[in-house]
């Protein structure tokens, strides 16, 4: 594994004076592609409330709907991490293999009539994600070096996007559960068909891999890769359990304020409440590469953080109010996705940066299982102050990572020097 000093020949110090042509329309297709990609990431869950009535489904069965994707994701990921695919595959193939199998596993949602059929689908959809995610993320990193942080927050922004379009779909009312599984399934087949065929690599590529089984296990050895993912571990903590309940909780507020419709005001509620984490990726990625990855990594993370503290105190407050500090925490809950991946591709080894993406996005997701399971046990038990207040923990052991990180050599190979 090659160290920091060894690192600091091939570092971010020593930049080409002009930027490559065609890297924004290729950050364009790419961004746009990952969009339609990832919309069947939480499309069952969007869904959640016919689905349950359909199917007469308990709450805690119903949550499995969306954990069987991160178990998904993360068996895709580990398997992708130690046979290193997202190395030795070119990224646009295994993009357009992965949205093709996440999209035929949606569409057999329509076959499906219960729990039995539906979770390992679903688990087969996060399964073929994990080739499209990390493989987005390292064919953009070979398009950009300067503004890399700023390119990577877009195509993450583009991510987050995608995964909330599927709110906007129940939101507008009027659609039964298997059209939103029939559409969803189409964008993911074209926005694997999209970046196949309109996609390129970009100037900046990696050295090719060679199949090497020991990789997984030197990644962690690598004290920057290792602290990012501290980071990136305590982010996730946070992240998809915010996304998967805040629809339940903002639902459970109107009816508090004897608000009509509440499921169809909750869903578009959390559309604009993830999809606004779009603008956060992309103003993160900016403060990234203008003041370092660990400065702004940490300062979302200590925002995001506070807000999981006090939002659940707030449900008797004015629903306009409420929904406003969603917003808040929504932008800035994803605004550090990006940068936890842009610091492991600017410190590891380069010729298994796609390995070392992997491994870190397969942990990190499954931490998020813990906390999609145990918080609507927690509002069972309490109220959704307590519930909330269990995810702030995560994102405050990465603004120590971030700061340790900061301090550390490796320190000089990210962002251009600035941390």
């Amino acid at each position: 594994m090659t160290g920091p000093r060894g690192n600091l020949g091939r570092g971010m110090n020593n930049l080409p004076d002009d930027d490559p042509p065609g890297r924004w329309a290729a950050l364009a297709i790419l961004a746009f592609a990952m969009l339609l990609a990832m919309t069947t990431w939480f499309s069952a869950s969007a869904v959640l409330p016919q689905v349950r009535a359909e199917w007469h489904l308990s709450s805690n069965t119903a949550s499995f709907l969306t954990i069987s994707v991160q178990l998904g994701f993360i068996v895709g990921a580990v398997a992708s991490a130690v046979l290193s695919l997202a190395d030795l595959l070119a990224p646009r193939r295994l993009i357009l293999y992965g949205a093709i199998g996440a999209a035929l596993a949606n569409a057999l949602l329509l076959a499906s009539h219960g729990p039995v059929t539906a979770l390992p689908l679903r688990f087969i959809t996060g399964v073929c994600l994990a080739g499209v995610y990390p493989s987005a993320l390292k064919e953009m990193a070979t398009w950009f070096r300067r503004g890399r942080g700023t390119a990577l927050g877009v195509t993450v922004g583009a991510l987050t996007l995608g995964s909330a379009t599927p709110q906007l779909v129940v939101g507008l009312g009027g659609v039964r559960w298997q059209v939103v599984i029939v559409t969803t399934s189409l964008l993911t087949i074209a926005g694997g068909v999209l970046t196949s065929t309109m996609g390129r690599d970009g100037p900046f590529p990696f050295p090719q891999a060679k199949f090497d089984p020991t990789q997984a296990r030197r990644v962690v050895a690598n004290r920057g890769v290792r602290l990012a993912s501290i980071g990136y571990f305590g982010h996730m903590w946070e992240l998809y359990a915010m996304w998967a309940w805040f629809s339940v909780f903002f639902a459970d507020v109107l009816v508090d304020h004897h608000r009509s419709g509440p499921y169809r005001g909750a869903a578009l509620a959390t559309f604009a409440v993830i999809g606004i984490g779009a603008l956060g990726s992309w103003v993160g990625g900016v403060l990234s590469d203008r003041w370092g990855r660990t400065r702004a990594a940490g300062l979302a993370m200590a925002l995001s953080g506070t807000t999981a503290l006090i939002i659940g105190f707030t449900s008797h407050l004015p629903v306009w109010l409420v929904l406003g500090i969603g917003l808040f925490w929504g932008f800035w809950v994803v605004a550090d996705s990006a940068q936890f991946s842009a610091i492991v591709i600017e410190v590891a080894d380069q010729s298994y940066v796609g390995t070392a993406v992997t491994l870190q996005l397969a942990v990190g997701f499954g931490l998020t299982v813990v906390t999609i399971w145990i918080l609507p046990i927690l509002v069972a038990a309490g109220s959704w102050a307590w519930a909330f207040g269990i995810l702030a923990p995560g994102p405050f052991v990465g603004v120590i990572a971030m700061a340790r990180l900061r301090r550390a050599p490796e320190a000089a190979l990210i962002a251009g020097g600035h941390g």
